[in-house]
């Protein structure tokens, strides 16, 4: 079928996720024709690509997709894997989502009648426009230094990790510090498992501080709904590793140091491998410390809003290092130290490669405002830091999701207009 005689839709929304299913719930709303295109189920990333005692750090009251509030009775609890894969699998039956499953798109390109056509394995079709809601996680970012482990020793990226029995007997390394890296040591330390740690700059949040879970605060705060253009570090943010805390077992914070007490072994960033070798930078003491900074600076900002609202709260002190590294090794034999397996817990990279359009900045990002590219009908969704904090989550990719549909609104009805003029008219009448 050539892509003239191909299916057509008003939008074609690429990606069967939250931020698909919320855009879907938009365009119904405005009574915009659409498809969703899936390339494996829905929830298929949180059911595939999260360990067994995996669950939300944000609180459940958080779990705000349009029109789909929660609403079981624990609001203040942590969503396990499965609740998780429930909520959105029931939120793309409430709003009778229409999801075509198994349908991947190969490639993305202008059609030349001022649409867009797309090479998918159920055959061509064209749209007028297209929502890229498919976050920008495609790819686990294994880095090339793993390829020099020696074999004996089995590796698997975090998105593969289950539970502490997949891996041989004996010891693992754990590789980065962000909220995967130190939720699966924590998941394999509470297992029995000798661990080693190397940790990365990521930051960390307190769960509870002065009676309340942290979030709560933030939220009351104002700091999910801060817009990256006033963030004080602006686009950088985006390139920011998520603070670390965890929900499990009703939620608690993660310290390092105090599992450094427990026996964990702790070590600066991986710099290098060579066969049954591993070498670490010397910036544990300081990787540390910085964490320990934000998580205090956190507690100040709470403070500070506390006595500027004159609100009554029970006071608590600022964290204080329970434990502090002495001096270390900078190289570690695996084989010495009983080590069997390496857990990547490295993030993802982002792969556009599929698409034939010119929306993308030097490092390869897409270049957006609020969602809408520079490439006029073409729309990203659900990404980290898409406008603010909020947008990559539950809790804000609805609002975005409706900001985007009016950009497309009046994109159909005002022919040729660019990103930019969307936006520009959009602006005044931001959610």
């Amino acid at each position: 079928m050539s892509s003239a005689n191909a299916p057509r839709h008003a939008v074609i929304v690429i990606g069967g996720g939250q931020a698909g299913l919320a855009m879907s719930y938009q365009l119904r709303r405005a009574g915009i024709d659409h498809v969703i295109l899936e390339k494996n189920t829905i929830a298929h990333t949180w059911k595939t690509q999260r360990w067994d005692a995996f669950c939300l750090v944000t609180p459940n009251w958080q779990c705000r997709l349009p029109g789909y509030p929660y609403q079981g009775g624990d609001p203040k609890g942590f969503m396990a894997r499965q609740e998780i894969v429930d909520y959105v699998e029931g939120y793309a039956r409430h709003i009778d989502a229409p999801v075509r499953e198994g349908v991947a798109v190969t490639r993305l390109s202008r059609d030349g009648a001022g649409g867009f056509a797309l090479e998918t394995t159920a055959g061509p079709m064209t749209a007028g426009q297209v929502v890229l809601a498919v976050s920008g996680y495609h790819v686990p970012n294994i880095p090339r230094m793993a390829e020099r482990l020696a074999p004996g020793v089995t590796q698997i990226h975090s998105s593969a990790y289950r539970n502490p029995r997949q891996l041989p007997e004996g010891a693992v390394l754990v590789v980065g510090s962000g909220q995967s890296g130190c939720q699966i040591a924590e998941d394999l330390h509470l297992a029995g498992r000798k661990v080693h740690l190397a940790v990365g700059s990521a930051p960390r949040c307190p769960r509870v501080y002065r009676g309340r879970d942290a979030v709560e605060w933030l939220d009351d705060l104002g700091q999910y709904d801060l817009p990256v253009d006033r963030h004080p570090l602006g686009e950088k943010v985006r390139r920011n590793a998520n603070h670390y805390l965890t929900g499990r077992d009703g939620g608690r914070d993660i310290d390092l140091r105090r599992f450094a007490l427990e026996g964990m072994q702790l070590h600066g960033r991986l710099k290098d491998i060579d066969g049954g070798r591993v070498r670490f930078a010397d910036d544990l003491a300081a990787n540390l410390d910085n964490a320990d900074r934000v998580y205090n600076g956190i507690c100040s900002l709470i403070d500070d809003h506390i006595a500027r609202s004159g609100i009554d709260a029970p006071a608590a002190a600022h964290y204080a290092p329970v434990w502090q590294p002495g001096p270390m090794a900078s190289e570690l034999d695996l084989a010495a130290a009983g080590i069997t397996g390496v857990v990547w817990t490295t993030g993802f990279r982002s792969d556009w490669s599929w698409i034939d359009l010119p929306m993308f900045d030097g490092a390869g990002y897409p270049t957006h405002t609020r969602g809408v590219t520079s490439v006029g009908g073409v729309y990203v969704l659900g990404m980290p830091w898409l406008y603010t904090w909020g947008s990559g989550r539950f809790v804000g990719v609805g609002r975005d999701a409706e900001f985007v549909a009016r950009a497309i609104e009046r994109h159909a009805t005002t022919s040729g207009v660019s990103g930019a003029a969307e936006v520009a008219h959009l602006a005044g009448h931001a959610a």
